[in-house]
């Protein structure tokens, strides 16, 4: 079996092993492949290991010996389902397996605004507390969380264990997901509007689809608290970019915490570049070496089971 990984530094810069894939069959391992570059590196491949790179239907039409499409990731909007389904291949997944380090991220993004922690940080580095003539100084206003209302919108796994660390801080949590019968935590669910409204922080967890593309637009924002602060660890395209910029340099919400964007890597001309009160982290969330060893072996374990012939986390029908 031969096994083509297209973008291994999405996944490692040598600080975690790829050995239980390539332990699998002949292996050829590049780092990062242009998208025109797919079809040539694919052309005899049986198996490819890939994170963002696209899996069209000419990649498919151009490669006849490709059967299996394994994801360095829990999305799989990169691939065309439908192709690979007509083509005879397997698509595999990988879900849950960032929960914790992406609630954790959150509340990085949740601190960093209400702690201003870099921000003090900053000015000792400066030298402003060197020889200052008191103990302490607090020119920069930071806030508790206990009693604060967190708004998650989608409430799979990283949004429950998300609320898990809120109601941890004292924080009161509330909800909108399309599966609120799902919800057995006792967590009240509403509407997006009176989320928006009720929120002090509202922290997006849900999947993007064609519905909710730029669920949280000026409409939408228009609705939030002025103190709010919004956080997307989720996808960038749930965020009208263009919309938050001008809420935040407006002063219409008072924060944002974002690690996702519409496109990645970020463009030069991204709206919230440079936007006030934004903190802006590169997709990362997901990335603790924990995490990454956890993806790694999971994405072998996928590998393993449909080459032994029982597939497992297969996202399209079976071919």
């Amino acid at each position: 079996m031969k096994i083509v990984i297209l973008d291994a530094d999405t996944v490692t810069r040598n600080d975690v092993s790829l050995d239980g894939i390539t332990a699998l069959g002949e292996a050829e391992v590049y780092g990062f492949t242009p998208n025109e570059l797919i079809p040539e590196r694919l052309a005899d491949a049986d198996a490819v290991i890939c994170n963002k790179c696209l899996i069209t239907r000419q990649v498919f039409d151009a490669c006849p010996r490709l059967k299996y499409v394994g994801l360095f990731a829990t999305g799989y909007n990169n691939v065309d389902l439908e192709a690979a389904t007509d083509h005879g291949a397997v698509v595999c997944n990988v879900p849950g397996y960032s929960t914790d380090a992406v609630a954790q991220h959150t509340f990085a993004l949740i601190l960093g605004h209400y702690n201003k922690t870099a921000d003090y940080a900053a000015t000792v580095d400066k030298g402003g507390w060197i020889n200052y003539r008191l103990f302490s100084y607090f020119g920069i206003p930071t806030y508790e969380l206990a009693g604060k209302t967190l708004g998650i919108v989608g409430y799979g796994a990283i949004g429950r264990r998300t609320a898990q660390i809120a109601r941890a801080f004292g924080m009161k949590v509330v909800t909108h997901t399309r599966s609120p019968q799902k919800v057995q935590d006792g967590t009240p669910c509403m509407s997006l509007e009176e989320l928006l409204r009720l929120s002090d922080i509202v922290s997006l967890h849900c999947p993007l689809t064609a519905e909710n593309t730029r669920l949280i637009n000026a409409s939408t924002l228009a609705l939030m608290k002025p103190s709010a602060l919004l956080i997307n660890t989720a996808r960038g395209g749930l965020v009208d970019e263009a919309a938050l910029a001008d809420a935040l340099n407006s002063g219409r919400i008072a924060g944002a915490g974002i690690d996702t964007l519409t496109f990645e890597p970020m463009r030069e001309d991204c709206a919230l570049f440079q936007a006030k009160n934004c903190i802006i982290t590169p997709h990362v969330a997901w990335a603790p070496i924990e995490t990454r060893e956890r993806l790694l072996g999971l994405v072998a374990e996928n590998l393993r089971a449909w080459r032994d012939g029982s597939p497992v986390n297969v996202v399209n029908r079976r071919g």
